[in-house]
């Protein structure tokens, strides 16, 4: 039941987070006169000055309400990790669903989308983010049922440095066009052999630790 209700919990939570960040996108390009046919090339107000800064705060204000939610659904560090990780991924699918629902838009898994601001352009086709949601998806509700139950994930160095890594290389193929952004391009080829990469060591790392071959396992309720 506690696994059940937390779920419920950040479920709702995550969509109804979705619905609203979709509709202040909505709100903001009506603002701006732009839609989101027309992101790229972005304009030099887009990612300096006053209104860049502002986004970037709501970005960061969005991860830090994602994080709130998964420590207040978790008990131990493991799993207020993987309700964080579930939260994420959720609401970035919900946030493309109701944009499809309002505006008819993303036309397809193929169509680009600035993703982030934070250091600096992540731009990618929007079927990357939403395959990297639906890993996070699943391997946090995994650990999350599995820590629910006793046999909480091993994690340890091992698993720590391939996550770590294989996040790094799925952000490395996200930042590759943003030189060409900053300057006023186009976003060019995306690297997916690159992000594919960084996909595959970062499954290994979480099936790793959900078989409990990661490291010391993780007992303490901090």
């Amino acid at each position: 039941m506690r696994f059940r209700s937390a779920a419920l919990t950040v479920v709702i939570f995550a969509v109804a987070m979705a619905f609203m960040e979709s509709a202040v996108v909505v709100y903001l390009q009506r603002a701006l006169a732009i839609t989101p046919d027309e992101l790229f090339p972005l304009r030099s107000a887009d990612v300096v000055g006053s209104l860049a800064a502002i986004e970037v705060g709501r970005e960061a204000a969005t991860l830090v309400m994602l994080v709130a939610v998964g420590c207040l659904a978790g008990r131990r560090w493991v799993d207020r990790l993987a309700w964080t990780a579930v939260a994420f991924g959720i609401w970035d699918i919900g946030y493309y669903v109701w944009l499809w629902v309002f505006i008819s838009w993303p036309h397809s898994p193929g169509t680009w989308d600035v993703l982030f601001l934070i250091p600096s352009p992540w731009t990618g086709p929007v079927w990357a983010p939403v395959a990297v949601s639906s890993a996070l998806i699943g391997f946090g509700l995994a650990a999350a049922y599995r820590t629910g139950a006793g046999r909480p994930p091993r994690v340890g160095p091992t698993v720590v440095l391939a996550a770590a890594l294989g996040g790094a290389v799925v952000v490395l193929s996200f930042v590759a066009n943003g030189p060409a952004v900053l300057n006023g391009g186009l976003p060019g080829w995306y690297p997916w052999p690159i992000f594919w990469l960084g996909m595959v060591l970062a499954s290994i790392a979480a099936v790793a630790a959900l078989r409990g071959r990661g490291g010391d396992n993780p007992q303490t309720s901090a």
